[in-house]
C-alpha cells in the first residue's frame, strides 16, 4: 500500500477498497484497517492526508459507534481511530510536519516562524496528539493480561502491532516537546507556562512507564529498540539544562521482518470467496491488465472528456450484454422447470443445476447494479468537472479580491504581533532585572573596581593631555622667536630693497594672524583642560555616590536573608510538628485496628469460625516479614527523621497483617486439639497485648527510639511453631510402593466402573420385564441417565491414565516410572485418594439405584450419591491435572471428560427428580370428603409435623458440619499434607 500510494501520488485507491471493507461489522478488521492507515500518514505519500480528510467525519462516527461496545476490540478501535482523527487534523494544521514526524531543529524553528504566539500553541497541539498516542498505549495494555507471556501469542501480537508506530510518533513528539518548551522559557515568564509544565510532567510519567514497559516484551525485543527516558525530566527554569536533554532514538533492524505483516495478510486474506468475486468483477469492469498493475491507475479527475464518454459506452455496452445475458438465463431457467416436470430419475441433478443458475442469476444482478453505480458516479463527476470549469473563472477573481484583503490585514496583523512580542519582550526584561537585582552586590563591587580604573585610566589621559599642551606651548614659543628673527632680518633688509619691503610688510602681516591663530589655539587647549578636570571631578562624586547606594543596597539584601533562614527554621519545626502528628495519627489507626482484632476475638460470633494451619502459618509468615521490614524503617527514621515516608505504609501493613494473623490463630484453635488450642489462643492474645505496646511506645514522642518490636516477633515465632504443630501428616506408605499401588488403584477404578456399568444394565433388563406404566417409565429414566454417568466416568478415568502417563514420562527423565512416583509422593497419594473415591462412590451410587427400582429405597438418596460421585471425579481431576502442561492435549481431553460427567450428573439429578414429581402425583390426597374440624385438626398435625423436621433439618445439619470436619482432617492423613511438599 505504501508503495502504492508514492506510485500513484495519492489514496485514491486505498479508499475505494476501503469502503467496501465491513469495517462497522468486524471489529478486528476495523483495528488492522486503523494499524494500515497509520502506516500510511506516516511512510505514504504527502497527498495521502489531503485524500483522507474527507473521510475525517466518517472515522469520527465509525469510533463513537464503537465505543459503545465495551468488550474486545471495540474501545480499542474507537480509541485508535480518535487517534488518527487527531493526527490528520495536527498534519491539516502544521503542513510543514512530516507524516512521519521527522524534522531538523532548523524546520522546527520554521514551523514556529520565529512567533512566541505560534510555539505556545503548536506546544499544545502537540500536548493533545501525545495525550492520544498515550491513551491508545494504555489501552492496548490493559486489554492484555500482562501475566501471562501474551507477546507471544498471536492475539496479543495482532494488538501489540500498532503500538511500533505509536512508539515512533511519541519518541518524535517528546523530542519536540521539550525542545520547544525550552525555547517559551527563553522567552515568556515561568508563572504563564505552569500548566504546561505539569501537563507535561503527567505525560513523562506515562511515556516513561510505558516504554519502560514495552522494552520488556519479547515482541518488541526482535523488531525495535525502545529507548528509555532520563530518571528526572527537564529543568525548564535552567536555561543549561538544555544542553543535557538527549533526543529518544527509536532504531529498527534493518534485518527484522516487518511486525504487521502477518495483520495485513489476514486483512487482505479474510474471505478467499469475496475476494475471489470482488477480483472478478473488477476484471469485468477494467480489464485484466488493469488488475495486473494495481498501481497503474489513472486519476478520474486527470481524465480527459473523450475517455469518460468512451467508458461510458463501454459500460452501457457491458449492461446490454448483462441483460441480455439475463434474459437467456431466464430461458434456460424456463427449460429446466419444464423438463423437471418429465419422470426422469435426475431430479436431484436439476435441483442442483437449479441452485447454480439462480447463483449465476444473483451474481449478474450483484454486476449489473455495481456497474449501474459506477455509471452513475461518472454522470456525476462529469457534471462536477463541467460546474467546476464554469465557477473557476469567478474564483479566480474572488481570490485576487481575497488576496489584496488578505494583504492589508496580513499587514496589520504584522503590526500587531510585533506590538505583542514587544510587550512580552519586556516582560521578560522586567522578569530579568528582578532576577539581575539578586546579584546587586556582585555587581557593584565590579563597577566599583571598574571606576577605579576608569579613574586611573582618566588621570594618565589629562597627564599626557598636559604634556601635549606644554610641548605645544613650546613649539609655539620657538616659531614665534624664529618669528622675530626672521621679522629683524626682513627689517635689516627693508632698506636694501624698497620693493620688498611692501612683501615683508604683506607676511608680516600674515605671521600676526598666524601668531593669533596659535594663541587662539593656546587658549582652547587650555579650556579643554578644564573640561578634563570637571568630567575628573564629576567622576569622583559618581564612584563616590555608588559606593553608598551599593552600601545600602548590601544591607537590604542581608535583611532580606536573615528573613529568609527564620522563615526556613520556622517552616521545618512546622514540617516536624506535621511529621510527628502523621505519625501519631497513623498508629493509633493501627493500634485500634489490633485492638479491634483482639475484641472479635473474645465475641461470641467469632467461635463458629475455623481455619486451618496451612492459612496461619501463611498469614504469620507474612507478618513476620512485614516486622522485619518494619524495624529496618523505625532505625533509618530514628536516623533520619525525612525517612517517615517508609515508617507509615510499613506501619498500616503490620497492623492488618497482625490483626489478619490474630483472628487466623482464633480461628485455627476452635478446630485444634484442646492443648495446643489453649497455648495458640493465649500466644495471640499476647502477641496483640505486645504489638499495642509497640504502636503505644511509638506514639509517644518521648518513646520513639526505646520501642522493641523484640517481643511481636517472638511471639510470632511462638504462633508459627504450634501451626507446624497442627499441620496434618502424611500415612505411612513406603514410597517404592507408590508407583504400583497407584496403578492397582486405577485398575480397581475401571473395575469398578465397569461392574456398576453391568449391573445397571442388568437391573434395566429386570425393570423392563416385571415394571410397567409410570414405574417403568420412571424406572427407565433413572437407570438410563445413570448408565450415561458410568459411561462418563469411564472416558475421564481413560483420559486420567492417559495424562498421568504423559505426567510421568515428561517429567521423570532417566529414573523409572516408580522413582517419580515416590519422589512426588504427595501428589501420589492424591491420586490413590481420589480414585477411591471414584470407586467407592460408583458402588454406592448402583446400590442407591438397585433400592429405587425395587421400590426400596429414597430419591434422595440417588441423587446425594450422584453428587458424591461427581465431586470424587472433580478430585480426580485436580488431582491428575495439578503437574500436567497447561498446552497438553491430553489435559484438553481430561477437562472435556470432566465437563461431561458434570452435564451426566445434572441429568441424574434431573431424572430423579421428574421420576420423584411422577411418583408423588399418584399419591396427592383427596379432601372432598373430609370435614372443617377434620381439616382443622389436619393442618394442626402438619404444623407440628413442620416444627419435628425443621428441628430434625437443624440437628443433621450440625451432624454433616461435623462430618465434614472430621473427613477435613481424615483426608488431610489419607493424602499426605506435609511440609516438605505440595500438593
Amino acid at each position: 500500500c505504501i508503495l502504492g500510494t508514492h506510485h500513484e501520488k495519492g489514496a485514491q485507491t486505498f479508499w475505494s477498497v476501503v469502503n467496501r471493507l465491513p469495517l462497522s461489522g468486524n471489529a478486528v478488521l476495523c483495528w488492522k484497517f486503523c494499524h494500515v492507515f497509520h502506516k500510511l500518514l506516516r511512510d505514504g505519500h504527502s497527498n495521502v492526508l489531503k485524500d483522507s480528510v474527507r473521510y475525517k467525519n466518517e472515522l469520527s462516527d465509525m469510533s463513537r459507534m464503537w465505543g459503545h461496545l465495551n468488550e474486545g476490540y471495540g474501545q480499542l478501535c474507537s480509541i485508535y481511530l480518535k487517534l488518527l482523527r487527531t493526527k490528520m487534523e495536527f498534519h491539516t494544521k502544521n503542513p510543514r510536519f512530516p507524516g512521519n514526524l521527522q524534522m531538523s531543529d532548523r524546520q522546527l524553528d520554521e514551523a514556529g516562524e520565529n512567533d512566541v504566539n505560534n510555539f505556545f500553541q503548536l506546544t499544545v497541539e502537540m500536548f493533545d496528539y501525545l495525550e492520544c498516542e498515550l491513551n491508545l498505549f494504555q489501552t492496548v495494555f490493559s486489554s492484555l493480561d500482562m501475566s501471562r507471556s501474551v507477546s507471544v501469542t498471536a492475539a496479543g501480537q495482532c494488538r501489540l502491532a500498532p503500538l511500533i508506530q505509536v512508539i515512533l510518533d511519541c519518541s518524535h513528539l517528546y523530542d519536540y516537546t521539550v525542545k520547544l518548551l525550552f525555547k517559551l522559557h527563553s522567552c515568556l515568564p515561568a508563572d504563564t507556562l505552569q500548566g504546561h509544565r505539569d501537563r507535561f510532567l503527567e505525560q513523562f510519567r506515562k511515556l516513561k512507564d510505558l516504554f519502560y514497559r514495552s522494552s520488556n516484551l519479547q515482541y518488541f525485543k526482535r523488531l525495535i529498540q525502545i529507548p528509555q527516558l532520563p530518571e528526572n525530566p527537564p529543568n525548564f527554569l535552567r536555561a543549561s539544562a538544555l544542553s543535557e536533554h538527549i533526543s529518544p532514538v527509536v532504531v529498527i533492524p534493518a534485518e527484522a521482518s516487518s511486525p504487521d505483516s502477518e495483520p495485513i495478510t489476514d486483512l487482505v486474506e479474510m474471505d478467499a470467496a469475496s475476494q475471489s468475486l470482488f477480483d472478478n468483477k473488477f476484471d469485468d469492469i477494467f480489464g485484466s491488465s488493469f488488475s495486473c498493475d494495481p498501481f497503474n491507475f489513472n486519476s478520474q479527475n486527470g481524465m480527459s472528456k473523450d475517455d469518460k464518454d468512451r467508458l461510458i459506452e463501454q459500460l452501457y455496452g457491458e449492461i446490454t450484454a448483462l441483460k441480455e445475458g439475463l434474459e437467456n438465463f431466464k430461458a434456460e431457467v424456463g427449460d429446466n422447470q419444464v423438463g423437471r416436470m418429465r419422470p426422469t430419475g435426475s431430479a436431484g441433478e436439476l435441483e442442483a443445476e437449479l441452485a447454480e443458475q439462480q447463483h449465476l442469476k444473483q451474481q449478474a444482478q450483484d454486476e449489473s447494479e455495481f456497474l449501474r453505480a459506477e455509471l452513475e458516479e461518472l454522470k456525476k463527476q462529469r457534471e462536477d468537472t463541467e460546474k467546476a470549469q464554469r465557477s473557476l473563472t469567478e474564483i479566480e477573481r474572488r481570490a485576487q479580491a481575497n488576496e489584496q484583503r488578505y494583504s492589508k490585514l496580513k499587514e496589520k496583523y504584522s503590526e500587531l504581533v510585533q506590538n505583542h512580542a514587544d510587550l512580552l519582550r519586556k516582560n521578560a526584561e522586567v522578569t530579568k532585572q528582578i532576577t539581575v537585582a539578586r546579584q546587586a552586590h556582585g555587581d557593584v563591587e565590579r563597577e566599583k573596581k571598574e571606576l577605579e580604573d576608569s579613574f586611573q585610566r582618566v588621570s594618565e589621559q589629562a597627564q599626557r593631555k598636559s604634556q601635549e599642551q606644554a610641548e605645544v606651548l613650546e613649539t609655539l614659543k620657538r616659531e614665534l622667536a624664529t618669528s622675530r628673527q626672521e621679522l629683524q632680518v626682513l627689517q635689516g633688509t627693508l632698506e636694501s630693497s624698497t620693493q620688498a619691503g611692501a612683501e615683508q610688510s604683506t607676511r608680516i602681516a600674515s605671521l600676526e594672524q598666524e601668531r593669533d591663530r596659535l594663541s587662539q589655539a593656546a587658549e582652547q587647549h587650555r579650556e579643554e583642560m578644564a573640561a578634563l578636570q570637571a568630567e575628573l571631578q564629576q567622576l569622583q562624586d559618581m564612584l563616590s555616590h555608588e559606593q553608598e547606594s551599593s552600601r545600602t543596597e548590601l544591607e537590604m539584601l542581608q535583611t532580606q536573608l536573615r528573613d529568609k533562614e527564620s522563615t526556613e527554621q520556622a517552616l521545618q519545626q512546622l514540617l516536624a510538628k506535621e511529621q510527628l502528628s502523621l505519625l501519631q495519627g497513623t498508629t493509633h489507626e493501627a493500634k485500634r485496628i489490633v485492638q479491634d482484632a483482639l475484641a472479635r476475638m473474645e465475641d461470641p460470633a467469632h467461635i463458629s469460625c475455623t481455619g486451618s494451619a496451612d492459612c496461619l502459618l501463611s498469614q504469620t509468615l507474612a507478618a513476620s516479614e512485614c516486622a522485619e521490614r518494619l524495624q529496618d524503617a523505625h532505625s533509618k527514621y530514628l536516623l533520619d527523621g525525612a525517612a517517615m515516608g517508609s515508617l507509615l505504609p510499613c506501619l498500616a501493613l503490620f497492623a492488618h497483617l497482625v490483626s489478619n494473623t490474630l483472628l487466623q490463630g482464633s480461628a485455627t484453635s476452635h478446630v485444634a486439639p484442646v492443648e495446643p488450642a489453649d497455648r495458640l489462643l493465649e500466644l495471640c492474645k499476647q502477641c496483640g497485648s505486645e504489638a499495642v505496646s509497640y504502636l503505644s511506645a511509638l506514639q509517644d514522642p518521648g518513646t520513639v527510639a526505646s520501642a522493641d518490636l523484640s517481643l511481636v516477633t517472638a511471639c510470632l515465632g511462638q504462633i508459627s511453631a504450634i501451626g507446624e504443630e497442627l499441620r496434618p501428616r502424611g500415612l505411612d506408605i513406603k514410597q517404592e510402593e507408590l508407583g504400583d499401588l497407584v496403578d492397582k488403584e486405577m485398575a480397581a477404578t475401571a473395575a469398578a466402573i465397569e461392574t456398576a456399568s453391568a449391573r445397571i444394565e442388568e437391573m434395566l433388563s429386570k425393570a423392563r420385564a416385571g415394571d410397567t406404566g409410570v414405574k417403568l417409565e420412571v424406572n427407565e429414566r433413572i437407570l438410563g441417565s445413570c448408565t450415561g454417568l458410568m459411561q462418563a466416568i469411564h472416558v475421564l478415568v481413560l483420559a486420567s491414565k492417559d495424562l498421568q502417563r504423559e505426567i510421568v514420562e515428561s517429567g521423570r527423565g532417566a529414573a523409572s516410572p516408580k522413582e517419580f512416583y515416590a519422589k512426588n509422593s504427595r501428589w501420589t497419594e492424591g491420586l490413590i485418594s481420589a480414585s477411591k473415591a471414584v470407586g467407592w462412590g460408583a458402588t454406592v451410587m448402583v446400590d442407591a439405584a438397585d433400592l429405587v427400582v425395587q421400590g426400596k429405597g429414597t430419591f434422595e438418596e440417588l441423587m446425594v450419591c450422584s453428587r458424591e460421585i461427581a465431586a470424587s471425579t472433580a478430585q480426580l481431576v485436580a488431582a491428575s491435572k495439578v503437574k500436567a502442561d497447561k498446552d497438553s492435549a491430553n489435559l484438553c481431553k481430561l477437562q472435556q471428560a470432566s465437563r461431561g460427567v458434570s452435564q451426566a450428573t445434572a441429568s441424574v439429578v434431573a431424572s430423579t427428580k421428574a421420576g420423584k414429581s411422577q411418583v408423588e402425583e399418584k399419591d396427592s390426597m383427596d379432601f372432598s370428603s373430609m370435614t372443617l374440624t377434620q381439616i382443622k385438626r389436619q393442618e394442626m398435625d402438619s404444623q407440628v409435623r413442620v416444627l419435628e423436621l425443621e428441628n430434625q433439618l437443624q440437628k443433621e445439619r450440625q451432624k454433616l458440619g461435623e462430618l465434614r470436619k472430621k473427613h477435613y482432617e481424615l483426608a488431610g492423613v489419607a493424602e499426605g499434607w506435609e511440609e516438605d511438599g505440595e500438593w
